[in-house]
């Protein structure tokens, strides 16, 4: 016990050569969530679920999104990239459209960046603004809003601790890793170089 080995060494235990092989670096997909798909592995009411359209691997979920949102989730095979992109401590922000019931005047929108209180602890978009090409319709308007943070359901909380009803939401981007634009709903995609990931 508490032998070292330097490179170079032959390890054997028990008079069995031991080998080392270098880890497989962690696998990455993003998936096009659509409005209707749980983020869970099996449902007893038997609703589809995202990884039933995955392929084959054991894949973590970075993050969820709710039944009734859309848009960006991220896969790995990897439960500690998994466990460090999900982590508060490195403030990883994800970025969401969202189609709001009523415009929100400014003194609102500030309020929403500097602070609400929700009924885990005060929480704040890091940025919130009116959404570039999407034309409020009726009496409905769309903000372009960032997050620090992975609570549940944070952004439509946010959203009605001002009185205001989310009905569309979208993630756009987590971390570095943005929805393409050409991946239809329920489709898939491997990052061909997710050490961009492993080094936040």
């Amino acid at each position: 016990m508490g032998d070292r080995g330097a490179p170079g060494d032959e390890i054997a235990v028990d008079g069995k050569a031991v080998s080392f092989s270098k880890a497989a670096p962690a696998r990455v997909l993003v998936y096009h969530k659509p409005v209707g798909e749980l983020v869970t592995r099996s449902d007893p009411q038997g609703r589809p679920t995202v990884f039933s359209r995955l392929p084959p691997g054991r894949w973590v979920a970075v993050g969820r999104l709710d039944i009734n949102s859309a848009g960006l989730l991220v896969f790995t095979d990897s439960g500690e990239l998994a466990n460090r992109l999900m982590h508060p401590r490195y403030e990883i922000e994800r970025e969401y459209i969202a189609r709001v019931h009523g415009r929100l005047a400014p003194a609102v929108l500030e309020k929403l960046g500097s602070g609400v209180q929700l009924e885990d602890g005060m929480a704040a978009f890091t940025s919130i603004r009116a959404a570039e090409g999407r034309e409020a319709t009726g009496s409905n308007a769309w903000y372009r809003v960032t997050l620090k943070e992975g609570r549940n359901r944070e952004v439509r909380r946010l959203f009605e601790a001002v009185g205001a009803k989310v009905n569309r939401l979208m993630r756009l981007r987590y971390g570095p890793l943005r929805l393409p634009e050409d991946l239809p709903p329920g489709g898939w995609r491997e990052i061909k170089n997710p050490v961009i990931l492993q080094k936040l």
